[in-house]
């Protein structure tokens, strides 16, 4: 038995009691304890029980730091998907030859085709292609990418859909866009919560003070009672209630978020959502719907209602979340006519449409419309493609045959009910900021109808990172969702990081939370969910300290009554003896703790009120009730202990 002891001490990791100094003394001090039962066998059932106190105490501790081992932000993703491909580049004779992606060096062309990955960063300098970037932004939509101009850039990792590009490689091996993902993730770190390091500090007062009073005590009482009742009255006078509390509140908190489809890496994370008060959230699936829908149609020389017929013939073959919507705009039940000749969108031509007859429909971008029709684009239309541009939308020309006769205004719709639900964070004190890719123009257009606080247009994934340092460096606590590999520093440094499912794997790493259903407006929830924890946990712990203090002043006077008799008149409850008061403090102290963790799990309601309010209320009721509880407690365990004899 006593080996087993021995070995169950020496496998205690001290670093993970740095961040609980509580813990650390109650390991200390139990250690102390076990050692000196070992020598002292009169003194077995009062070290048993406090044995059994702090083993308690202690597995929830380890709980805790394995579940903040877990949520600790990785990269493991990013580096796995870091990896070697096959890359054909070309030689100096112009023909191309297949090295491994590694071999690739700045200033090296290489070509990659329809389903093929893009090796290593790049600018196009041949081609036009539509490439899946998902794996980097999380977004599943495909862009175009052709050579010239602000979309040039491609990404290593990401994948060629259709046609092919000849790309010159930008960044040697070690410095490309994943490289600095990864040393961002690895750099950034989240700071512990007002709330938390408050708790800290308190916590290790009480426990110095309760420590130096059980050292001085020892020569005041001249003997009377035994170096082992000093450390088991240090074991209970300690703040082990809310010691032992602590991680049931945290788990409470976990399983409530469960309960809501959002899976929290650790209690922690969840106290922190509490505190948060700027919230930082990404535009595409966030605040819209992530694909660009028809709203509305604009003609010249035609009814609106036949440019919508047109529009919607040259979308009955587009299966793209676009063509989709503007065909429900249009709200015509058409079939695709006998003899329909349907014109597929490319990368090159970025249009498309349909030829029945004599009768040729084309959709597409502006300029590419505008080279296809043999009559210049009115006036009118321009006007209206430059009025959505200033709005931030997208617009696309419907010709037929030789004129362009209409416009389809596409936009980034606003997610129903997303302006009301900003309005209620910005009512719990949280400031809202977009963070977007797009340029000012369109992020201002998006921001004042989301109804957020502020935006940051263009946003990169280093200036992501930098503001959310700023943020914290002025002593806020900052909340992010994201889903891409270019959120996920951003996401790592964030104190509450809420990455969605369908996001990369490499974002589900860096977060804290994981929202299961990919809503990002669950945060309101979220918040809720973290002030309930931390206005439990306030409430336990003033009734934890109340209770520490109580018990102080019920056991002393029994305790010393023999060495120093005059404290006896203090001992207005009667206990017996030394021995049944320690005895007694420490089974209340153990059964205190089973009796909360009912409300630790269920938590104290979440009301939206003052501070003051809060303060006052926990004072009358905790407070005043951690105070008498001991009281009551005490004497009922010693009049057990007598009925039983356990302590002559």
């Amino acid at each position: 038995m006593k080996r087993a002891f021995y070995d169950s001490f020496r496998k205690l990791d001290p670093r993970k009691m740095a961040g609980n100094p509580v813990m650390f003394v109650v390991e200390v001090g139990s250690l102390l304890t076990t050692i000196l039962w070992l020598r002292h066998p009169a003194d077995t059932f009062v070290l048993q029980t406090a044995l059994w106190l702090w083993f308690t105490v202690l597995f929830a501790n380890f709980a805790e730091a394995i579940a903040e081992g877990r949520g600790k932000a990785q990269a493991d993703a990013l580096r796995k998907s870091r990896k070697d491909i096959p890359a054909r580049r070309r030689r100096p004779d112009g023909q191309f030859e297949e090295v491994p992606s590694s071999d690739l060096r700045k200033g090296d062309l290489v070509r990659v085709e329809a389903g093929q990955s893009i090796p290593a960063d790049g600018e196009i300098v041949e081609g036009v292609a539509s490439v899946d970037e998902s794996a980097i932004t999380g977004e599943s939509a495909p862009v175009v990418r052709e050579s010239g101009g602000d979309r040039s850039a491609v990404t290593g990792g990401t994948t060629v859909l259709s046609d092919w590009l000849v790309i010159r490689v930008e960044a040697d091996p070690g410095q490309g866009f994943l490289d600095r993902m990864i040393s961002m993730v690895e750099g950034a770190s989240r700071q512990k919560t007002p709330n938390e390091l408050a708790l800290n500090i308190l916590l290790a007062s009480f426990t110095i003070l309760f420590l130096m009073v059980c050292v001085t005590l020892y020569p005041m009482a001249d003997g009377a009672i035994s170096v082992v009742v000093l450390v088991a009255l240090l074991v209970c006078l300690i703040p082990t209630t809310i010691g032992g509390l602590l991680s049931a509140i945290g788990i409470a908190g976990m399983d409530r978020l469960i309960q809501r489809n959002v899976m929290a890496m650790s209690g922690r994370a969840v106290e922190a959502a509490g505190d948060v008060d700027v919230l930082l959230l990404d535009k595409t699936g966030t605040i819209t719907h992530g694909n660009r829908q028809a709203v509305e149609f604009f003609a010249d020389g035609v009814t609106p209602a036949e440019v919508g017929r047109l529009a919607t013939l040259a979308s009955l073959a587009d299966e793209t979340p676009e063509g989709k919507s503007i065909v429900t705009l249009a709200g015509l039940n058409l079939q695709v006519p006998e003899g329909a000749e349907f014109v597929p969108f490319t990368a090159q031509t970025r249009m498309s449409g349909v030829d029945l007859g004599d009768e040729r429909i084309r959709k597409g971008a502006i300029d590419s419309i505008s080279n296809w029709v043999q009559v210049p684009v009115s006036e009118k239309l321009r006007a209206a493609v430059d009025d959505i541009a200033r709005k931030g939308g997208t617009p696309l020309l419907i010709a037929r045959n030789d004129r362009a006769v209409g416009v389809v205004y596409l936009k980034d719709v606003v997610k129903t009910g997303i302006r009301e639900r900003f309005a209620r964070l910005r009512n719990m004190g949280i400031k809202t900021v977009m963070v977007t890719g797009d340029n000012p123009v369109t992020a201002a257009a998006i921001a004042a109808e989301a109804g957020v606080d502020d935006f940051m247009a263009q946003a990169t994934p280093e200036q992501k990172l930098e503001l959310i340092r700023n943020y914290q460096q002025g002593g806020r606590l900052v909340a992010m969702t994201g889903d891409g590999t270019n959120d996920a520093p951003a996401l790592a440094q964030a104190d509450v990081a809420v990455a969605m499912n369908s996001g990369t794997q490499a974002a589900r790493e860096a977060a804290n939370l994981i929202d299961l259903d990919s809503n990002p407006t669950k945060l309101i929830e979220i918040v809720e969910i973290g002030k309930q924890l931390l206005i439990t946990r306030g409430a336990l712990s003033t009734f934890s300290i109340a209770n520490d203090v109580a018990k102080y002043f019920a056991i002393l006077p029994a305790a010393f009554a023999v060495s120093h008799p005059e404290l006896g008149k203090l001992n207005f409850m009667g206990l017996a003896n030394p021995q049944s008061a320690i005895l007694s403090a420490v089974i209340f102290n153990a059964l205190i703790i089973v009796a909360l963790i009912p409300l630790a799990l269920r938590g104290v309601p979440y009301r939206a009120v003052g501070a003051q309010t809060l303060l006052r209320d926990h004072l009358l009721i905790y407070g005043v009730g951690g105070l008498i509880c001991p009281f009551i407690g005490i004497k009922l365990v010693d009049v057990v202990i007598g009925a039983f004899g356990l302590c002559g």
